[in-house]
Protein backbone atom coordinates (compact mmCIF):
# COMPACT_ATOMS: atom_id res chain seq x y z
CA UNK A 1 0.00 0.00 0.00
CA UNK A 2 2.80 2.18 0.53
CA UNK A 3 3.73 4.54 -2.80
CA UNK A 4 0.72 5.37 -3.88
CA UNK A 5 1.60 9.06 -4.48
CA UNK A 6 2.78 9.72 -8.35
CA UNK A 7 6.39 9.61 -8.27
CA UNK A 8 7.68 12.60 -10.38
CA UNK A 9 4.40 14.99 -10.44
CA UNK A 10 2.25 11.87 -11.95
CA UNK A 11 -1.19 11.44 -10.50
CA UNK A 12 -1.95 9.57 -7.71
CA UNK A 13 -3.14 6.18 -7.91
CA UNK A 14 -5.12 6.77 -5.00
CA UNK A 15 -5.59 10.08 -2.84
CA UNK A 16 -3.07 10.86 0.01
CA UNK A 17 -5.55 11.54 3.13
CA UNK A 18 -5.07 14.84 4.93
CA UNK A 19 -5.93 14.37 8.79
CA UNK A 20 -6.05 16.56 11.54
CA UNK A 21 -6.65 16.62 15.48
CA UNK A 22 -8.64 18.79 18.14
CA UNK A 23 -7.30 20.11 20.77
CA UNK A 24 -10.26 20.81 22.44
CA UNK A 25 -10.89 18.12 26.38
CA UNK A 26 -13.18 15.47 24.67
CA UNK A 27 -15.48 15.27 27.68
CA UNK A 28 -16.58 18.44 26.50
CA UNK A 29 -19.25 17.26 23.63
CA UNK A 30 -19.91 19.80 22.22
CA UNK A 31 -16.73 21.99 21.78
CA UNK A 32 -15.43 18.67 20.67
CA UNK A 33 -17.81 18.64 18.04
CA UNK A 34 -18.17 22.02 16.61
CA UNK A 35 -14.42 21.71 16.03
CA UNK A 36 -14.59 18.45 14.66
CA UNK A 37 -17.58 19.92 12.30
CA UNK A 38 -15.29 23.32 11.70
CA UNK A 39 -11.65 20.83 10.70
CA UNK A 40 -14.14 18.68 8.08
CA UNK A 41 -15.45 21.28 6.71
CA UNK A 42 -12.25 22.82 6.53
CA UNK A 43 -11.22 19.63 4.38
CA UNK A 44 -9.80 17.32 7.02
CA UNK A 45 -10.65 13.72 5.94
CA UNK A 46 -9.99 12.30 9.29
CA UNK A 47 -9.87 14.03 12.71
CA UNK A 48 -8.06 12.40 15.61
CA UNK A 49 -9.65 13.12 18.94
CA UNK A 50 -8.04 12.11 22.56
CA UNK A 51 -9.60 9.29 24.29
CA UNK A 52 -7.44 9.46 27.77
CA UNK A 53 -10.21 9.38 30.48
CA UNK A 54 -13.46 7.08 31.10
CA UNK A 55 -16.13 10.61 30.97
CA UNK A 56 -13.70 10.81 27.39
CA UNK A 57 -14.29 7.46 26.67
CA UNK A 58 -18.24 8.08 27.15
CA UNK A 59 -17.92 11.09 25.13
CA UNK A 60 -17.16 9.55 21.44
CA UNK A 61 -20.02 7.85 20.80
CA UNK A 62 -22.15 11.33 21.85
CA UNK A 63 -19.60 13.25 19.73
CA UNK A 64 -20.39 10.74 16.96
CA UNK A 65 -24.46 11.34 17.17
CA UNK A 66 -23.74 15.18 17.18
CA UNK A 67 -21.59 15.58 14.25
CA UNK A 68 -24.61 13.38 12.94
CA UNK A 69 -27.20 16.12 13.33
CA UNK A 70 -24.76 18.25 11.77
CA UNK A 71 -24.93 15.98 9.00
CA UNK A 72 -20.67 15.60 9.55
CA UNK A 73 -20.12 11.94 8.85
CA UNK A 74 -16.04 12.66 8.93
CA UNK A 75 -14.25 9.24 10.29
CA UNK A 76 -12.99 9.85 13.99
CA UNK A 77 -9.76 8.43 15.09
CA UNK A 78 -9.14 7.84 18.77
CA UNK A 79 -5.75 8.40 20.51
CA UNK A 80 -5.01 5.88 23.66
CA UNK A 81 -2.32 6.02 25.76
CA UNK A 82 -1.50 4.39 28.66
CA UNK A 83 -5.10 3.40 29.74
CA UNK A 84 -6.82 2.33 25.91
CA UNK A 85 -6.99 -1.45 27.01
CA UNK A 86 -9.21 -0.15 29.81
CA UNK A 87 -11.45 2.98 28.57
CA UNK A 88 -11.99 0.33 25.31
CA UNK A 89 -12.70 -2.70 27.51
CA UNK A 90 -15.29 -0.76 29.44
CA UNK A 91 -16.98 1.74 27.07
CA UNK A 92 -17.51 -0.52 23.66
CA UNK A 93 -20.00 1.94 22.35
CA UNK A 94 -16.71 4.31 21.90
CA UNK A 95 -15.15 1.43 19.64
CA UNK A 96 -18.09 1.10 17.77
CA UNK A 97 -17.94 4.88 17.26
CA UNK A 98 -14.34 5.15 16.11
CA UNK A 99 -13.43 4.63 12.86
CA UNK A 100 -10.08 4.04 13.77
CA UNK A 101 -7.96 3.50 16.84
CA UNK A 102 -4.55 5.01 17.21
CA UNK A 103 -2.09 3.27 19.62
CA UNK A 104 1.55 4.12 20.87
CA UNK A 105 3.61 0.80 21.65
CA UNK A 106 6.09 2.98 23.78
CA UNK A 107 3.27 3.40 26.00
CA UNK A 108 0.89 0.46 25.76
CA UNK A 109 2.29 -0.85 29.45
CA UNK A 110 5.71 -1.96 30.66
CA UNK A 111 7.51 -5.46 31.12
CA UNK A 112 4.67 -8.26 30.62
CA UNK A 113 2.16 -6.09 30.82
CA UNK A 114 2.81 -4.20 27.75
CA UNK A 115 2.29 -7.51 25.97
CA UNK A 116 -1.17 -8.24 27.62
CA UNK A 117 -2.38 -4.69 27.37
CA UNK A 118 -1.44 -4.43 23.50
CA UNK A 119 -3.20 -8.05 23.13
CA UNK A 120 -6.15 -6.57 24.43
CA UNK A 121 -5.81 -3.38 22.47
CA UNK A 122 -5.67 -5.66 18.95
CA UNK A 123 -8.75 -7.78 20.16
CA UNK A 124 -10.73 -5.06 20.37
CA UNK A 125 -9.98 -3.93 17.28
CA UNK A 126 -10.07 -7.38 15.90
CA UNK A 127 -13.75 -7.35 17.22
CA UNK A 128 -15.19 -4.36 16.32
CA UNK A 129 -13.74 -4.40 12.76
CA UNK A 130 -11.19 -1.25 13.33
CA UNK A 131 -7.97 -0.33 11.89
CA UNK A 132 -5.01 0.62 13.92
CA UNK A 133 -2.78 2.75 13.25
CA UNK A 134 0.48 2.21 15.35
CA UNK A 135 2.26 5.27 15.85
CA UNK A 136 5.74 5.25 17.71
CA UNK A 137 6.49 8.65 19.12
CA UNK A 138 10.81 9.21 19.74
CA UNK A 139 9.73 11.29 23.01
CA UNK A 140 8.11 7.94 24.31
CA UNK A 141 9.85 5.24 22.51
CA UNK A 142 9.55 2.07 24.03
CA UNK A 143 12.23 1.88 26.47
CA UNK A 144 13.39 -1.81 26.79
CA UNK A 145 13.30 -1.86 23.06
CA UNK A 146 15.96 0.98 22.89
CA UNK A 147 18.01 -0.55 25.33
CA UNK A 148 17.72 -3.69 23.22
CA UNK A 149 18.82 -2.07 20.26
CA UNK A 150 21.89 -0.29 21.96
CA UNK A 151 22.93 -3.24 23.23
CA UNK A 152 22.82 -5.18 19.84
CA UNK A 153 24.78 -2.22 18.33
CA UNK A 154 27.60 -2.29 21.16
CA UNK A 155 28.32 -6.20 19.93
CA UNK A 156 28.84 -4.70 16.33
CA UNK A 157 32.26 -4.47 14.42
CA UNK A 158 31.21 -0.77 13.53
CA UNK A 159 28.93 0.68 16.20
CA UNK A 160 25.80 3.45 14.77
CA UNK A 161 25.90 6.83 16.05
CA UNK A 162 23.04 7.54 18.65
CA UNK A 163 20.97 9.33 15.76
CA UNK A 164 21.06 6.22 13.78
CA UNK A 165 20.26 3.49 16.77
CA UNK A 166 17.20 6.67 17.45
CA UNK A 167 16.22 5.87 14.14
CA UNK A 168 16.67 1.74 13.87
CA UNK A 169 14.86 1.64 17.07
CA UNK A 170 11.49 3.64 15.61
CA UNK A 171 11.55 1.85 12.76
CA UNK A 172 12.30 -1.48 14.79
CA UNK A 173 9.17 -1.22 16.99
CA UNK A 174 6.91 -0.05 14.62
CA UNK A 175 7.67 -3.43 12.14
CA UNK A 176 7.80 -5.38 15.34
CA UNK A 177 4.24 -4.10 16.62
CA UNK A 178 2.56 -4.93 13.55
CA UNK A 179 3.78 -8.26 13.32
CA UNK A 180 2.65 -8.91 17.19
CA UNK A 181 -0.48 -7.15 15.77
CA UNK A 182 -0.96 -9.32 13.00
CA UNK A 183 0.26 -12.79 15.16
CA UNK A 184 -2.90 -11.85 17.30
CA UNK A 185 -5.33 -11.60 14.06
CA UNK A 186 -5.46 -8.36 12.72
CA UNK A 187 -5.55 -8.46 9.39
CA UNK A 188 -2.37 -6.23 7.65
CA UNK A 189 -4.35 -4.72 5.70
CA UNK A 190 -6.32 -2.80 8.99
CA UNK A 191 -2.94 -1.76 10.06
CA UNK A 192 -1.35 1.61 9.37
CA UNK A 193 2.38 2.98 11.01
CA UNK A 194 4.05 5.90 12.07
CA UNK A 195 6.80 7.05 13.07
CA UNK A 196 7.05 10.82 14.28
CA UNK A 197 9.95 12.59 14.84
CA UNK A 198 10.66 17.03 14.80
CA UNK A 199 13.54 16.41 12.92
CA UNK A 200 13.67 17.25 9.26
CA UNK A 201 16.46 14.45 8.24
CA UNK A 202 15.64 12.04 10.78
CA UNK A 203 11.58 11.78 9.23
CA UNK A 204 13.06 11.15 6.13
CA UNK A 205 15.64 8.83 6.90
CA UNK A 206 12.84 6.99 9.09
CA UNK A 207 10.13 6.83 6.62
CA UNK A 208 12.21 6.04 3.48
CA UNK A 209 13.54 2.67 5.97
CA UNK A 210 10.34 2.14 6.19
CA UNK A 211 8.84 2.07 3.05
CA UNK A 212 11.41 -0.09 2.25
CA UNK A 213 10.97 -2.69 4.00
CA UNK A 214 6.76 -2.89 4.87
CA UNK A 215 4.22 -2.42 2.87
CA UNK A 216 1.82 -0.92 5.37
CA UNK A 217 -0.03 2.36 4.54
CA UNK A 218 2.07 4.71 6.11
CA UNK A 219 1.00 8.27 8.13
CA UNK A 220 3.41 10.90 7.96
CA UNK A 221 3.66 14.16 9.91
CA UNK A 222 6.69 15.85 11.55
CA UNK A 223 6.14 15.96 15.55
CA UNK A 224 5.97 19.01 17.59
CA UNK A 225 6.63 20.80 14.56
CA UNK A 226 6.05 24.34 15.97
CA UNK A 227 4.45 27.65 15.33
CA UNK A 228 3.80 29.65 12.33
CA UNK A 229 6.15 30.23 9.27
CA UNK A 230 8.60 27.36 11.33
CA UNK A 231 6.17 24.80 12.06
CA UNK A 232 4.93 25.38 7.96
CA UNK A 233 8.51 25.09 6.60
CA UNK A 234 9.66 22.01 8.25
CA UNK A 235 6.79 20.09 7.99
CA UNK A 236 6.80 20.86 4.38
CA UNK A 237 10.33 20.15 4.02
CA UNK A 238 10.21 16.61 5.40
CA UNK A 239 7.04 15.64 3.82
CA UNK A 240 7.15 17.21 0.65
CA UNK A 241 10.81 14.58 0.35
CA UNK A 242 8.68 11.70 0.93
CA UNK A 243 5.41 12.04 -1.17
CA UNK A 244 7.95 12.47 -4.44
CA UNK A 245 9.31 9.91 -3.58
CA UNK A 246 6.18 8.10 -3.49
CA UNK A 247 5.98 7.57 0.08
CA UNK A 248 3.01 8.33 2.53
CA UNK A 249 -1.14 7.47 2.16
CA UNK A 250 -2.24 10.38 4.76
CA UNK A 251 -0.50 13.35 6.47
CA UNK A 252 -1.20 15.27 8.78
CA UNK A 253 0.37 19.33 9.46
CA UNK A 254 1.44 19.48 13.42
CA UNK A 255 1.12 23.20 13.80
CA UNK A 256 1.24 24.57 17.24
CA UNK A 257 -1.73 27.34 17.28
CA UNK A 258 -1.24 30.64 18.35
CA UNK A 259 -3.43 31.75 21.44
CA UNK A 260 -7.00 31.29 20.37
CA UNK A 261 -5.69 30.49 16.83
CA UNK A 262 -7.84 28.57 13.81
CA UNK A 263 -7.20 25.06 14.48
CA UNK A 264 -7.88 24.50 10.34
CA UNK A 265 -4.72 26.11 9.67
CA UNK A 266 -2.64 22.90 9.78
CA UNK A 267 -5.76 21.35 7.43
CA UNK A 268 -5.45 24.43 4.56
CA UNK A 269 -0.91 23.71 5.18
CA UNK A 270 -1.51 19.99 4.49
CA UNK A 271 -4.07 21.08 1.39
CA UNK A 272 -1.22 23.56 0.22
CA UNK A 273 1.23 20.60 0.41
CA UNK A 274 -0.81 18.21 -1.67
CA UNK A 275 -2.31 20.72 -4.13
CA UNK A 276 1.00 22.86 -5.10
CA UNK A 277 3.17 19.55 -5.95
CA UNK A 278 -0.04 18.46 -8.12
CA UNK A 279 -0.93 15.39 -6.35
CA UNK A 280 -4.10 16.68 -5.30
CA UNK A 281 -6.77 19.42 -5.99
CA UNK A 282 -8.67 21.30 -3.04
CA UNK A 283 -9.29 24.24 -3.75
CA UNK A 284 -8.66 27.22 -6.49
CA UNK A 285 -5.28 28.40 -6.20
CA UNK A 286 -4.58 32.20 -6.66
CA UNK A 287 -1.14 32.87 -8.12
CA UNK A 288 0.10 36.37 -7.19
CA UNK A 289 3.02 38.64 -7.77
CA UNK A 290 5.40 39.06 -5.19
CA UNK A 291 5.80 42.74 -5.73
CA UNK A 292 8.87 44.98 -6.50
CA UNK A 293 10.05 48.75 -7.11
CA UNK A 294 7.23 48.81 -9.98
CA UNK A 295 4.25 47.88 -7.34
CA UNK A 296 5.13 50.51 -4.94
CA UNK A 297 0.88 50.61 -4.31
CA UNK A 298 -0.45 47.39 -2.42
CA UNK A 299 -4.13 47.34 -4.92
CA UNK A 300 -2.77 44.07 -6.04
CA UNK A 301 -1.38 42.84 -2.39
CA UNK A 302 -5.22 43.82 -1.05
CA UNK A 303 -6.70 42.15 -3.96
CA UNK A 304 -4.86 39.39 -4.08
CA UNK A 305 -6.21 38.82 -0.23
CA UNK A 306 -9.46 39.42 -1.15
CA UNK A 307 -9.82 36.90 -3.83
CA UNK A 308 -8.16 34.03 -1.48
CA UNK A 309 -10.51 34.81 1.01
CA UNK A 310 -13.36 34.74 -1.23
CA UNK A 311 -12.22 31.06 -3.03
CA UNK A 312 -12.05 30.01 0.48
CA UNK A 313 -15.23 31.28 1.77
CA UNK A 314 -16.84 30.08 -1.04
CA UNK A 315 -15.24 26.67 -1.68
CA UNK A 316 -17.33 24.35 0.66
CA UNK A 317 -20.66 25.68 -1.27
CA UNK A 318 -19.15 25.54 -4.93
CA UNK A 319 -17.76 22.42 -4.03
CA UNK A 320 -21.31 20.60 -3.69
CA UNK A 321 -22.66 22.42 -6.11
CA UNK A 322 -20.14 21.99 -9.10
CA UNK A 323 -17.95 19.41 -10.39
CA UNK A 324 -14.31 20.41 -10.58
CA UNK A 325 -14.05 23.79 -9.30
CA UNK A 326 -11.14 23.02 -7.41
CA UNK A 327 -8.94 22.68 -10.50
CA UNK A 328 -9.65 26.48 -11.36
CA UNK A 329 -6.99 28.70 -11.31
CA UNK A 330 -6.48 32.45 -10.70
CA UNK A 331 -3.97 34.94 -10.81
CA UNK A 332 -3.43 38.39 -9.51
CA UNK A 333 -0.39 40.71 -10.72
CA UNK A 334 0.86 43.86 -10.44
CA UNK A 335 2.21 44.97 -12.83
CA UNK A 336 2.54 44.84 -16.89
CA UNK A 337 5.78 42.99 -16.91
CA UNK A 338 4.71 39.61 -16.07
CA UNK A 339 0.94 40.21 -15.58
CA UNK A 340 -0.39 39.82 -18.55
CA UNK A 341 1.72 36.46 -19.12
CA UNK A 342 1.02 34.74 -16.00
CA UNK A 343 -3.06 35.87 -16.63
CA UNK A 344 -3.67 34.30 -19.68
CA UNK A 345 -2.18 31.41 -17.95
CA UNK A 346 -4.50 31.10 -15.81
CA UNK A 347 -8.48 30.51 -15.96
CA UNK A 348 -9.30 33.74 -14.41
CA UNK A 349 -6.00 36.27 -14.43
CA UNK A 350 -6.02 40.14 -13.86
CA UNK A 351 -3.33 42.46 -14.83
CA UNK A 352 -3.45 45.23 -12.07
CA UNK A 353 -1.02 48.74 -13.25
CA UNK A 354 2.54 49.54 -11.49
CA UNK A 355 3.67 52.71 -10.98
CA UNK A 356 3.44 54.62 -13.57
CA UNK A 357 1.37 52.42 -15.70
CA UNK A 358 -1.84 53.24 -17.39
CA UNK A 359 -4.75 53.00 -14.56
CA UNK A 360 -6.17 50.31 -15.92
CA UNK A 361 -6.56 46.35 -14.77
CA UNK A 362 -7.24 44.22 -18.15
CA UNK A 363 -8.80 40.24 -17.32
CA UNK A 364 -8.19 37.18 -19.63
CA UNK A 365 -10.72 34.19 -19.27
CA UNK A 366 -8.91 31.23 -20.78
CA UNK A 367 -6.30 33.08 -21.99
CA UNK A 368 -8.28 35.70 -23.92
CA UNK A 369 -8.47 39.26 -22.70
CA UNK A 370 -12.28 39.61 -21.92
CA UNK A 371 -13.00 42.88 -19.82
CA UNK A 372 -10.76 46.03 -18.50
CA UNK A 373 -11.40 47.01 -14.97
CA UNK A 374 -11.02 50.68 -13.33
CA UNK A 375 -12.51 52.15 -10.29
CA UNK A 376 -12.22 51.56 -7.02
CA UNK A 377 -14.76 48.70 -7.30
CA UNK A 378 -11.91 46.09 -8.93
CA UNK A 379 -12.66 43.37 -6.46
CA UNK A 380 -16.68 43.25 -6.20
CA UNK A 381 -16.35 43.11 -10.28
CA UNK A 382 -13.51 40.32 -9.95
CA UNK A 383 -15.44 38.28 -7.80
CA UNK A 384 -18.24 38.52 -10.05
CA UNK A 385 -16.53 37.69 -12.92
CA UNK A 386 -15.03 34.45 -10.73
CA UNK A 387 -18.77 33.26 -9.90
CA UNK A 388 -19.80 33.82 -13.74
CA UNK A 389 -16.77 31.42 -15.03
CA UNK A 390 -17.25 28.94 -12.25
CA UNK A 391 -21.58 29.00 -13.18
CA UNK A 392 -20.62 28.51 -17.01
CA UNK A 393 -17.89 26.55 -16.95
CA UNK A 394 -18.68 23.58 -14.32
CA UNK A 395 -20.93 21.69 -14.25
CA UNK A 396 -24.17 21.46 -11.77
CA UNK A 397 -23.03 17.83 -9.21
CA UNK A 398 -26.03 15.66 -9.70
CA UNK A 399 -26.74 14.53 -6.45
CA UNK A 400 -27.58 10.62 -5.79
Amino acid sequence: MVGKVGVGGTAPAAPVVVQSMTNTDTEDVFATSMQVAQLARAGSELVRITVNTREAAAAVPKIRDRLAQLNVDVPLVGDFHFNGHKLLAEHPACAEALAKLRINPGNVGKGARRDEQFAQLIEIACRFDKPVRIGVNWGSLDQALLARVMDENAQRAEPKDATEIMREAMVTSALESAAQAEALGLPGDHIILSCKVSGVQDLIAIYRELARRCDYPLHLGLTEAGMGSKGIVASTAALAVLLQEGIGDTIRVSLTPEPNGDRTREVIVAQEILQTMGLRAFTPLVAACPGCGRTTSTVFQELAQDIQDYVRERMPEWRLARVGVENMTLAVMGCVVNGPGESKHASIGISLPGTGEAPVAPVYVDGERVVTLRGDNIAVEFRAIVDDYIRKKYPERQNP
